[in-house]
């Protein structure tokens, strides 16, 4: 918070913030992965070329035609937000509805739950995932219980919480963090990671208009390199469902957010190096999870990887392990592989080595096919 504080208020003063300095020789991108593009179905109409941002963008646009309750705000929105993915839509739909906020996640989270308990559609942006603390008490204590507390009287359904989240290459212990683990204790909360432009934009548009709140983060390493055909119209991606991306017959790879791309390329390591048939499984929601499809995809497979850059302990991947050795014991050829970040603060220069890459993947997929 400070930092954020003192370079904005040097930008203000007309002095240059000083810039980050990077160690020579590392790369900036911590964890590299190929991305592949999803293909939209073609009865969901015309498509456009977007990379996830845009995407973001279309379905913030969509819901604020489309519903005049609608609201989108947070810090530094109203001219595009630092990411760029609100540009637009305070010019074509004014400041009482896309506007900024003070730097004070509590305020806009309290905020944003008053709204939504009088009826209105709340999209409240949080500038960064790892600054989402602050608000941890409205969310747990006043968004997840509203409706239990009330007895269904009140609630604060329509409230969806944007915030970027997972590495990037430079951003340190302060912006690189994934805390969906945090959240998905809570009970009240759907919490939902895409992969991707066209999943995206289906996904958001499923939880402003979900009858809970949402916390919707999104991996801004991906927010320009992915970029994929998206449909210019209104569809909806369902939640609590995940998808076999790759189908396979020898191990289940499940993963979310930008390890799922990791994921692929150690699919396709696996098969080439291995002779190993992997199945890949985007869990794309986390809170509730899709228990069904990864039970019967290891049932199938007797091996399970979970791989995801939040540290190991805690992490959803033990959430998933424990669950999935309760269903499929009977069914597991090797103990379930966790593949994560390690138990320490994000570093910076140290970022390629803490990261769960697909080395440390492939590693994993070698000691459940050779147990």
């Amino acid at each position: 918070m400070a930092l954020r504080l003192t370079r904005r208020l040097l930008t203000v003063q007309g002095r240059r913030p000083p810039a980050v300095v990077r160690s020579p020789g590392l790369p900036r991108r911590s964890s590299t992965f190929t991305y592949v593009p999803d293909t939209a179905p073609a009865q969901l109409g015309t498509a456009k070329r977007m990379n996830l941002c845009q995407a973001l963008t279309s379905a913030m646009d969509i819901s604020l035609e489309k519903d005049p309750t609608a609201v989108v705000f947070g810090e530094d929105v109203a001219f595009g937000g630092v990411f760029r993915c609100t540009v637009g839509l305070k010019d074509k739909y004014g400041k009482d509805r896309v506007f900024n906020t003070p730097l004070c996640e509590q305020g806009i989270v309290g905020f944003a739950i008053g709204m939504a308990m009088a009826g209105a559609t709340p999209i409240a942006e949080i500038q960064f995932a790892d600054y989402i603390f602050p608000a941890f008490d409205q969310i747990v204590n006043e968004a997840a219980k509203y409706r239990y507390r009330a007895g269904n009287l009140f609630d604060s359904g329509g409230l969806t919480i944007r915030a970027p989240c997972g590495a990037v290459g430079h951003g340190a212990l302060y912006h690189s963090q994934s805390p969906e683990a945090y959240f998905a204790h809570t009970p009240g909360l759907k919490v939902v990671i895409p992969r991707g432009p066209f999943q995206a934009k289906g996904l958001l548009l499923s939880c402003i208009r979900d009858e809970n709140p949402c916390i919707f983060f999104e991996p801004k390493i991906l927010y320009r390199s992915a970029v994929e055909e998206v449909p210019t119209g209104d569809y909806t991606i369902p939640l609590s469902e995940a998808e076999v991306v790759v189908e396979g017959s020898d191990a289940t790879l499940v993963g979310w957010g930008t390890q799922l791309h990791v994921l692929r390329d150690v699919v396709n390591m696996a098969q080439e190096k291995l002779q190993v048939s992997c199945e890949l499984i985007d869990l794309r929601t986390i809170l509730p999870w899709d228990v069904d499809l990864v039970a019967k995809s290891v049932t199938k497979t007797g091996r399970l990887l979970i791989a995801h850059e939040a540290p190991l302990t805690g992490g959803f991947a033990a959430e998933i392990a424990s669950t999935i050795q309760t269903e499929c014991f009977l069914n597991l050829e090797a103990p379930i592989q966790r593949v994560c970040g390690y138990d320490t603060p994000f570093p910076h220069i140290l970022e390629p080595f803490y990261m769960p890459d697909k080395w440390r993947c492939f590693e994993a997929v070698k000691k459940l096919v050779n147990y």
